[in-house]
């Protein structure tokens, strides 16, 4: 275990995975605001559980964000309707799932409202999702880019959609795992809408 806690990045609707390490080290969790966007990451992208596998969720960015935007200065682009695409897919997805229904109301003003800043509107989100988990976190913000962080668990590059989680997983229950198996580290949304106040034991 690192003495000081882990540091992680700021992800939309974030994976199983980001959740366990933040459990791990609820008494000391650092979020990076001042690291430089990153795309195709979790920053903005979530995968969810569909009839058809495995579907990703992107929330996109206003043109110009690029390798050396800080993340805290993204902005959301509303050039397509991608909120009420997201909130179709969320409800296409999970309306047969035991929780879904417990939660919408929790979730749905995401999907209704504009929000300028993508790091504003993950953390409102995240905000939600601990509050459903009942989680309380020790949670701070970096106020400076340290490229390293000693004696702390840096999780910032780890957590990758396109690398195999590390994290080792027991399944519970997807809705469509008959017919394209367990998938590992999906969205925490998969978890809560179909474990509901059992998920933090999971975690």
């Amino acid at each position: 275990m690192y003495e000081k806690g882990a540091i992680l990045p700021m992800f939309y609707l974030p994976p199983v995975a980001w959740f366990a390490e933040l459990n791990k080290y609820k008494s000391d969790i650092l979020i990076d605001k001042e690291e430089h966007f990153i795309k195709q990451t979790y920053r903005n992208r979530a995968h969810i559980y569909s009839p058809d596998g495995m579907l990703a969720l992107t929330v996109p960015v206003v043109k110009g964000a690029k390798v050396h935007t800080k993340v805290k200065d993204v902005k959301i682009s509303y050039d397509f309707n991608w909120q009420r695409l997201h909130w179709m897919s969320l409800q296409n997805c999970y309306r047969r799932s035991a929780y879904f229904e417990f939660y919408e109301d929790e979730f749905g003003p995401f999907y209704h409202e504009k929000f300028e800043n993508l790091f504003d509107y993950n953390l409102r989100l995240l905000t939600v999702i601990l509050k459903a988990l009942k989680i309380k976190a020790d949670i701070k913000f970096t106020e400076d880019y340290e490229p390293i962080y000693t004696g702390r668990h840096d999780l910032r590059l780890t957590l990758d959609p396109k690398k195999q989680t590390q994290v080792a997983q027991k399944p519970y229950f997807q809705l469509f795992e008959e017919k394209h198996g367990f998938l590992n580290n999906l969205s925490i949304i998969d978890l809560l809408f179909n474990q509901g106040p059992q998920t933090v034991n999971y975690l």
